[in-house]
């Protein structure tokens, strides 16, 4: 029997209505900022958002897809933690969510999920790096985009926990190396960081350099049909210290007070492989499991807390992604609510010139490129080693006007120094470290009074 036609407008308009309240569930409004410009953003269900946007740092526009809590537009006043999500090679923004059970492993959870491209239109990826390009650098610029661009326009155009505490950062395989690089480049924007059969290592031992070369030499040549096979982190016989700069296992003491996990199988068949099982898949998963191993020797050699799930046989699928996604948030979720504080003394290493990390700012005038290394700083001094000469400059924790008396001590002996604290709160210092190439210590006392 078919209902009258007064009741079948009825049926439409309630069917209308509840298809627009569902649409709208999921329907932020996206602005253009920090670089980024919104090209368009739709929304494909109450939770997910696919958005496409532009930047400077790449050469192409690019995707990211994005989960709001279902109770995203119920509590306008509520601001929630956010995960970044990254995929492997040739993966793309859609990937967790169409074969990671993203959606379904975070629902009901007060959790934005926001998952990014890391490469274009699903070629081999850009490695998480500002591309080396034979010295010229320039486009692609992931890191730019990703870290200067991306985390800050996401806590514009969302309802975000803007700290810390309220980010954390994991991905598969190449996305796995790039979630632990970003933590280990940018520990004090991150509180917990995963690697899911990760690429976890690309320097450190001579296997490693040797497969992580290869194989980013082939995503550069083949995948991304780039002709420089040195184009991303530049080569091996000059560029080694970009190497190790990106370097998980390298910077690894910068990782000291994050919740880090680690999730590999070996390559031989699971019991969530297909029969008969993918030799390539098996293949890869054998080496990411390796790196895996030495990332978790180098953690456990500095002495960092972490979680390292070996679960035996298992290839690289996303059958096994999901399940560690599954296994990740629970724990993800709980350093939310307990975050911990963030370190009172700081240690950091960086090839980069200037640096800035937990406030504190590193300029440095040197012979050549070279690590720096700040450590046990606080607001009563610090250690420095590095070379040449830099300009260090504290946190804003000191009252406007305040003299201090600096000294410097080195080899060469005791500097004192005069300083006043500026309108900024902060102290600047000039550091001298060494003349040459070789690396010089120098310890930095601040103490109180003119």
């Amino acid at each position: 029997m078919l209902p009258r036609p007064g009741r079948l407008l009825s049926l439409c308009a309630l069917v209308l209505a509840t298809l627009a309240r569902a649409t709208d569930a999921a329907s932020p409004a996206f602005h253009d900022g920090f670089g980024i410009h919104v090209e368009s953003a739709e929304a494909l269900d109450p939770r997910q958002l696919a958005v496409h946007v532009s930047t400077a740092a790449l050469q192409h526009p690019v995707d990211v897809r994005i989960l709001v809590p279902d109770d995203y537009d119920a509590n306008p006043k509520k601001r929630y933690p956010v995960l970044y999500l990254f995929h492997g090679t040739s993966g793309r923004a859609s990937d967790w969510v169409m074969f990671g059970h993203a959606e379904e492993t975070t629902a009901g959870l007060p959790l934005i999920v926001v998952m990014p491209d890391a490469g274009f239109d699903g070629d081999g990826g850009g490695w998480f790096t500002d591309w080396y390009n034979g010295g010229a650098g320039g486009q692609p610029m992931w890191e730019t985009y990703h870290v200067g661009q991306l985390i800050p326009w996401i806590d514009d155009n969302l309802r975000t926990i803007v700290a810390r505490r309220g980010r954390a950062i994991a991905g598969l395989s190449q996305g796995g190396f790039g979630s632990l690089s970003y933590a280990a480049r940018h520990p004090e924007l991150f509180t917990s960081a995963a690697a899911f059969s990760g690429g976890c290592v690309i320097d450190g031992d001579p296997d490693a350099i040797a497969v992580s070369t290869s194989i980013i030499q082939y995503t550069t040549t083949v995948l991304d049909g780039v002709a420089d096979q040195d184009a991303i982190f530049g080569p091996r016989a000059t560029e080694e210290l970009n190497w190790q700069a990106h370097d998980p296992g390298t910077l690894v003491g910068n990782l000291r007070g994050m919740q880090i996990a680690l999730w590999t199988g070996d390559g031989t068949p699971g019991p969530l492989d297909p029969t008969p099982v993918d030799p390539v898949a098996a293949a890869i998963e054998k080496i990411t499991f390796g790196a895996t191993m030495r990332f978790d020797h180098d953690l456990t050699a500095a002495g960092i807390k972490h979680a390292y799930h070996y679960y035996g046989g298992g290839t690289h699928i996303f059958a096994y992604w999901a399940r560690d996604l599954t296994e990740y948030v629970p724990t993800m979720m709980r350093r939310f609510r307990h975050p911990g504080k963030d370190p009172s003394v700081v240690s950091y290493r960086a090839a980069a010139d200037p640096w800035a990390q937990w406030g504190w700012t590193v300029e440095l005038m040197r012979p050549e490129p070279a690590f720096s290394v700040l450590d046990r700083a606080r607001r009563t001094g610090f250690i420095l080693t590095g070379t040449g000469t830099a300009r260090v400059t504290t946190p804003a924790v000191y009252r406007v006007g305040a003299k201090f008396r600096v000294v410097v001590e080195s080899v060469s002996g005791s500097i004192p120094i005069k300083a006043v604290v500026d309108d900024d709160r902060r102290v600047r210092i000039d550091v001298p470290l060494s003349t040459g190439t070789d690396p010089a210590t120098v310890r930095v006392a601040i103490r109180s009074g003119g």
